[in-house]
C-alpha cells in the first residue's frame, strides 16, 4: 500500500511539474488561444527542462513522459477543452499550422484582390521565410499541404471564384438608416453586407500583408433591396446578422436584378463557399 501511495507522489509530482514547464512556455499560446503563438516543444525537449528544473524521484524520460500526457488535457480561457499534446507540437506541426493560415489568408487576400491568382509551393515557402524565419524546400511545402489535403493552386485557381461571378455591384456604401434610405434602390436584386472589424486569425502581423480585413458576413436577394436592408438594421431577420450591424461600421453593396435574383443569390453563395472553404459566417442556411 505505501509503495502505491509513493507511485501515486511520484506520478503527481511529475504532472505539477510538466504543467509548470508548458505553461511557462505556451503562456502567449494558452492566453491567445491561436495555434501561430505556440513555441516547438518536443518530448525530447521537454524531458531536458524537467531534468534541468524539477527535483524530481525518477528520471522524467521521453517513455515515461508520452505515458503521462496521452491521458491529459487542459481547458482554454474559452472553455473548450484540448489535449495536452496540442502544447507538445513539434516543428512540422508548427509548419502545419502555419501553411494553413497562409492557404486561409490567401483567400482574404484574392477577394482584396491583392493578389490575381493562388499561391505557388515557392510563394508559400518564400512568405513562411519572410514571416517565420522558417527555412522549408518547395517539396516540404507540397507535403504537408497534402497532409492538410490542400490542392495545389492550379487546382484551387480552377475552382469558380467568387470574384468572377461577383461582378456588377455597387461601391461599398454606408450600412445605416440614411445611407440605406438615400442610396439604396427600391428595386429587386442581390446584396453583400460587410463587417470592418479586425479579424485576428486572417492577419500577418509586421508584414505587407497585413491588413483590417473587411470581411463577407451575409450574402442574400430580394424583391426590394431598401426595405430589405433596413429590416436588417431593425433587427428583423437574422438574430446573428443583426448582433453584427450593432457593432457598428459596416457596409454594403449591392446588384439590381430585374429577375431570377434568388438564382444568383445561390451561384454567389455556393461560389463564396468554394473560393473561402466556408459560407459567410450570418448565413445560417443554404439559399
Amino acid at each position: 500500500m505505501l509503495h502505491r501511495l509513493r507511485l501515486i507522489n511520484s506520478r503527481n509530482r511529475l504532472t505539477h511539474a510538466l504543467m509548470h514547464s508548458l505553461i511557462d512556455v505556451q503562456a502567449e499560446y494558452l492566453m491567445s488561444g491561436n495555434p501561430l503563438d505556440l513555441a516547438a516543444m518536443p518530448q525530447a525537449r521537454l524531458t531536458r527542462i524537467l531534468a534541468e528544473r524539477a527535483q524530481l524521484p525518477m528520471v522524467a524520460d521521453v517513455s515515461r513522459v508520452s505515458r503521462l500526457v496521452r491521458g491529459l488535457a487542459f481547458k482554454m480561457p474559452d472553455g473548450k477543452i484540448q489535449p495536452l499534446t496540442t502544447l507538445l507540437p513539434n516543428e512540422r506541426q508548427l509548419h502545419c499550422h502555419r501553411i494553413d493560415h497562409l492557404m486561409k489568408l490567401e483567400k482574404t487576400l484574392i477577394l482584396e484582390r491583392r493578389i490575381e491568382h493562388p499561391l505557388p509551393d515557392e510563394a508559400v515557402a518564400s512568405l513562411l521565410a519572410q514571416q517565420y524565419g522558417v527555412l522549408i524546400t518547395r517539396r516540404s511545402v507540397a507535403a504537408i499541404r497534402h497532409h492538410l489535403a490542400i490542392p495545389d493552386w492550379r487546382r484551387r485557381a480552377g475552382r469558380e471564384s467568387y470574384l468572377s461571378v461577383a461582378g456588377g455591384f455597387s461601391p461599398l456604401l454606408p450600412m445605416t438608416q440614411q445611407g440605406v434610405s438615400a442610396m439604396i434602390p427600391s428595386h429587386s436584386g442581390v446584396y453583400e453586407i460587410h463587417a470592418t472589424s479586425p479579424c485576428e486569425d486572417t492577419v500577418m502581423p509586421d508584414s505587407q500583408l497585413s491588413t483590417e480585413r473587411t470581411q463577407v458576413v451575409y450574402i442574400g436577394s430580394t424583391r426590394n433591396l431598401r426595405k430589405r436592408l433596413s429590416d436588417h438594421l431593425r433587427g428583423n431577420g437574422s438574430v446573428l446578422l443583426f448582433s453584427a450591424l450593432a457593432e457598428g461600421g459596416a457596409r454594403v453593396r449591392y446588384r439590381v436584378v430585374s429577375e431570377d435574383w434568388r438564382l444568383l443569390e445561390r451561384q454567389l453563395y455556393h461560389a463564396f463557399c468554394e473560393t473561402f472553404g466556408a459560407p459567410p459566417p450570418c448565413n445560417r442556411m443554404s439559399p
